[in-house]
């Protein structure tokens, strides 16, 4: 069976298997000798697998600062989700050496919980290269599924696939999250001035309110 002209590209911009492994680091980013990230996102519905191939650069030295950001790692994966405030999220994966030599591509699928079932999103096909991808126009309250699964480079793998990771998150409204960053911002400052006031009080209590008393004067008798 021959491979699709899409795989054969993607599986391109991956290191050959038989070159030798550059030392990379335990973190979070792709590789230095790739610059670009191929995907092509495959639309749900009868119009499925079409779409264009685009290319997309990777997001080197990513920071994720609160309140504008906030990561779910699930303890022991390699998928951790960065869900920012402008609505969108940036998912972060990585793989060994040894096994990102025998991958050819990403499937990342997608859906949504309903009321009464699950709702799929568009699926997204990643290069061997790419260790992240940013999902923009993530809609408020709603419960997101994100899965990534790697396809193998040899065909006879292909049968028995390694298991996908998941991860899922709620997007917080925005407005929600302004409340939130504003009552953090004035916090202090209203403790301050219930501090300041309480002090103000005691003070005019003790000094200028303190009853003085006056010694009866004795009228003499004529």
């Amino acid at each position: 069976m021959r491979a699709p002209p899409l795989l054969l590209l993607l599986a391109a911009c991956a290191p050959p298997p038989g070159a030798a492994a550059a030392p990379t680091s335990p973190g979070w980013e792709p590789a230095a000798d790739a610059p670009w990230c191929p995907y092509k996102v495959l639309s749900e519905g009868p119009e499925a697998g079409g779409g264009r191939l685009c290319f997309r650069s990777p997001a080197r030295g990513f920071r994720c600062q609160a309140p504008g950001c906030v990561t779910l790692a699930p303890a022991g994966r390699s998928l951790r989700a960065h869900i920012l405030r402008n609505r969108s999220v940036l998912l972060q994966w990585r793989l060994a050496p040894a096994e990102a030599r025998g991958v050819r591509a990403f499937a990342l699928n997608c859906s949504w919980r309903g009321t009464y079932t699950r709702f799929p999103c568009d699926r997204v096909l990643l290069g061997a290269s790419c260790r992240d991808y940013l999902l923009p126009d993530v809609h408020d309250s709603v419960r997101y599924r994100l899965c990534l699964q790697p396809l193998p480079l040899r065909a006879e793998l292909a049968a028995a696939p390694e298991p996908a990771e998941c991860v899922e998150f709620t997007a917080e409204p925005a407005a929600m999250q302004e409340i939130v960053v504003a009552m953090t911002a004035v916090g202090g400052s209203i403790c301050v001035m219930l501090v300041v006031i309480c002090l103000l009080v005691a003070y005019i209590t003790e000094n200028l309110m303190h009853p003085t008393f006056r010694r009866p004067s004795l009228r003499r008798q004529a």
